[in-house]
């Protein structure tokens, strides 16, 4: 009798490792559908990547004509957003320049070229337009990026979740209603995402008359969600 329930467990055991590792049963006859959403969100954040270059027979003298070009961009920048405006460096570079020959021969040094970025982070959409506006004004002479995001992304994805559960199940719905069967229970659910896509790059043009316009558009928010059934 030991022998026989000592098989048996190990049965019963090797049976439960069968199923951890392919996530059903072997051979129950099931149904996989893959699903699909997208939802999308007005963005609440704003993210500006400005910056100066600065060139200059010498390099001390690029550096100070850029300190000097961005220190008056910042001024202006904390006198519009405040004192605690979500400011940081994220780029500083010094580059000499040189002239090349057409017909070849020793390169020869011309100057150096000076190039500082700062990124401005901010929740106020109304203002993007006017920190645009107020940072060429005061100096800088570079826009390298905009992109509008979410502050808190989760809400919008749990939707697109929820929508691309609904979807795939919805699928598998179909297809053993077209096959004369019915769905006994979830087997598996495999989550792909959700993937937030901020809008970049946002194209702009600036006028001495009239202030920046800017137009944020929607986050896209997709997911992907796979579903394996039980049919019977």
């Amino acid at each position: 009798m030991k022998i026989l329930k000592t098989i048996l467990i190990s049965l019963i055991l090797f049976s439960a490792a069968v199923y951890a590792q392919d996530g059903r049963e072997a051979g129950t006859p099931s149904i996989r559908t893959n699903g699909e959403a997208m939802v999308t969100a007005q963005p609440d954040r704003a993210r500006i990547d400005i910056g100066v270059t600065t060139e200059a027979a010498t390099s001390q003298s690029a550096v100070s004509q850029n300190a000097e070009a961005l220190e008056a961009t910042l001024t202006r920048l904390r006198q519009l957003l405040g004192a605690n405006a979500n400011i940081k460096t994220i780029g500083y570079t010094l580059t000499p320049n040189y002239r090349y020959p057409k017909d070849g021969g020793e390169r020869t040094l011309t100057g150096y070229t000076a190039t500082n970025i700062v990124r401005v982070t901010m929740d106020d959409l109304t203002k993007v337009g006017s920190v645009i506006d107020a940072a060429t004004q005061a100096g800088a002479n570079r826009v390298n990026s905009l992109e509008f995001s979410l502050k808190n992304e989760n809400t919008a994805k749990d939707q697109a979740l929820r929508e691309a559960a609904l979807d795939a199940r919805r699928k598998a719905d179909a297809l053993a209603a077209a096959l004369g069967l019915k769905i006994v229970r979830v087997l598996t659910v495999v989550e792909n995402g959700p993937i937030a896509v901020p809008v970049r790059n946002v194209a702009f043009a600036r006028s001495a008359e009239a202030a920046t316009p800017i137009e944020p558009g929607m986050i896209e928010i997709r997911a992907q969600v796979s579903v394996t059934v039980e049919i019977g």
